[in-house]
C-alpha cells in the first residue's frame, strides 16, 4: 500500500517536471472554468425559480429533459446561456458518424485527410442547425410553463434562439480548443465536469436525508456498498477487452533493414458502444411521456404512465428498456466498428491471425468474435441502466444514482489518465498505470463517450 502511494506521489510530481503536460492541464482547467462560469449565467426573460420548480416536480423534466439537463450540468433547468451545452455538437458528430456507415461517399471522406476536414466543417454547420432547432423548442417549452416567462411571444423566442445558439457555438469552440491544445477529448471532458459538479449536492442531500430520517442508516450503508460495487464493475467492463493474437512476420524494409517478427494483440473492447445504447433507449422510451406532456390528452397521459419507472407498475418500462438497450448495443457497435477496415489495415502491415487467412476470412473471424463479446457488454449496460431504479425502490430512497453518468465519468477519467500516461512515458517517467505491450490498434471510432 505504501509503495503504491509512493508511486502515485512520484507520478504526480513528474507532471510538474513535464512543462508541456502541465501547460495542457492548465489550459484545459481554464477552458472548463470558463464553461462552468457561463453555465451559471441565466438567459434574460425567464423566471429561474418557476423553471426549477417544474423540474423538481416532474423529477427531471419528464425523462429526456432530465437526461439532457444531466449532461449540461443543470444548465437547462436554470435556463443559462449554455443551456444546450455540448449536446448539439455531440448529436451532429453522431449523425455524421452514422452517415459514414450508410453512405459510401461519407465513408470515403472519413478515410481521407482532406475529407475529414470537410466533415469537421459539416459537423460545425450541423451543430448550428441543431442548436437553432433545440433553442426554438426550449423557448416554446418555457413559454408554455405558468409564470416562467415574463413576456412570451415572437420577440422572446428569437431572443432565446440567439442566446442559446451562440452559447452552444461557444461551447463547441471550447471543446475543440481543449481537444487541440489541452488534455483529453474536449466534448467528453465538458460532459464529465457537468456530471461531477452535480454529484456534490447529491452527496450533501443524502446526508441531510439521513439526519431527517428520510433514509435509514442501514439503507445508506447498503446503497454505499452497491455504489462501490457498481463503480468497480464499470471500471472492469470499461477496460475489459478480448485480445486477438496476431503474428507479424519478419520483413525486409528499405535499405536492407530487417523488421523482426513479433506477436501482438488486437484488443476488442467488450463495451465497444459505450453509453450510447442507454441514451438511445431512454430517448425512445420517453417519447410517449413527451407526447402526453405537450398534447395534454388524458388518454395519452394514461399510456405514458405505463412507461414511467417511478409509477406503480414499472415492469413494462424495465422490459422495454432491456430489449431496446440490447438492440441498440448491437446496432451502434456495427456502426462504429468496421472489421473489414481492421482486417485490411492488418493485411497492409503484413500481419495475420494464426490459422486464419488474411483479408475477408480475417474480417469474418473478427466480426464473429465481436458479436460474441457484445452480448455480455449489452447485458452489462442493461444492468447498469436499470439497477439504480430497482435499488431506489427496494431500499426506499428518494433518489437514484445514475448508471449512465457513472459510465461517462469512468470512461472519460480512464481516457484522460491514459493520455497523461503517454506524455509521462515520452519523457521516460513512470505514469499512473502499469506499462504493457504495444498492441495493434485497428479502426475503432468513438463519439468521445
Amino acid at each position: 500500500m505504501a509503495e503504491a502511494n509512493n508511486k502515485a506521489a512520484q507520478a504526480v510530481a513528474n507532471i510538474y517536471q513535464t512543462p508541456e503536460l502541465w501547460a495542457k492541464i492548465t489550459f484545459t482547467f481554464v477552458c472548463l472554468l470558463i464553461y462552468r462560469i457561463g453555465a451559471h449565467i441565466t438567459a434574460p426573460g425567464i423566471d429561474v425559480q418557476a423553471l426549477t420548480d417544474y423540474f423538481s416536480r416532474t423529477q427531471g423534466g419528464g425523462g429526456l429533459l432530465g437526461l439532457y439537463d444531466l449532461f449540461v450540468g443543470g444548465g437547462l433547468s436554470r435556463a443559462t446561456v449554455f443551456a444546450l451545452g455540448i449536446m448539439p455538437y455531440i448529436s451532429a458528430s453522431i449523425f455524421i458518424q452514422i452517415a459514414g456507415a450508410v453512405l459510401p461517399t461519407v465513408d470515403k471522406m472519413q478515410k481521407d485527410e482532406d475529407g475529414r476536414k470537410k466533415l469537421t466543417q459539416y459537423t460545425r454547420y450541423l451543430t448550428v442547425v441543431l442548436a437553432l432547432v433545440q433553442a426554438y423548442g426550449f423557448a416554446l417549452f418555457t413559454a408554455s410553463l405558468p409564470a416562467a416567462v415574463s413576456h412570451p411571444g415572437p420577440l422572446f423566442t428569437v431572443q432565446m434562439m440567439l442566446f442559446l445558439t451562440t452559447g452552444a457555438i461557444f461551447v463547441m469552440w471550447l471543446g475543440e480548443q481543449i481537444t487541440e491544445n489541452g488534455l483529453g477529448n474536449g466534448a467528453s471532458l465538458i460532459i464529465f465536469f457537468s456530471i461531477v459538479e452535480r454529484m456534490w449536492p447529491a452527496i450533501l442531500q443524502t446526508f441531510r436525508f439521513v439526519t431527517t430520517g428520510a433514509i435509514a442508516p442501514l439503507s445508506l450503508v447498503v446503497l454505499g456498498l452497491v455504489m462501490v460495487g457498481v463503480v468497480a464493475g464499470v471500471v472492469a467492463i470499461t477496460v475489459a477487452a478480448r485480445r486477438v493474437l496476431i503474428q507479424i512476420p519478419q520483413r525486409t524494409m528499405a535499405r536492407g533493414r530487417q523488421r523482426e517478427a513479433a506477436r501482438n494483440f488486437i484488443p476488442l473492447r467488450i463495451n465497444t458502444a459505450g453509453v450510447m445504447p442507454i441514451i438511445f433507449a431512454q430517448s425512445v422510451i420517453v417519447i410517449p411521456g413527451a407526447i402526453a406532456q405537450f398534447s395534454g390528452n388524458a388518454k395519452a397521459q394514461e399510456i405514458a404512465e405505463l412507461f414511467n419507472p417511478q409509477g406503480p407498475n414499472p415492469w413494462l418500462y424495465f422490459i422495454l428498456s432491456a430489449i431496446l438497450i440490447l438492440l441498440f448495443t448491437y446496432f451502434y457497435t456495427s456502426i462504429i466498428f468496421n472489421p473489414v477496415d481492421l482486417a485490411e489495415n492488418l493485411k497492409k502491415q503484413g500481419g495475420f491471425v494464426p490459422g486464419i487467412k488474411p483479408g475477408a476470412k480475417t474480417a469474418e473471424y473478427i466480426e464473429q468474435v465481436v458479436e460474441r463479446i457484445t452480448l455480455p457488454g449489452a447485458i452489462f449496460l442493461t444492468f447498469i441502466a436499470l439497477m439504480p431504479i430497482v435499488i431506489a425502490r427496494l431500499v426506499n430512497v428518494p433518489f437514484a444514482f445514475g448508471g449512465t453518468s457513472l459510465l461517462i465519468v469512468v470512461g472519460v477519467a480512464l481516457d484522460t489518465m491514459a493520455q497523461m500516461q503517454q506524455h509521462l512515458l515520452l519523457r521516460k517517467y513512470d505514469g499512473f498505470m502499469k506499462k504493457g505491450r504495444v498492441r495493434f490498434r485497428g479502426r475503432q471510432t468513438t463519439t468521445g463517450f
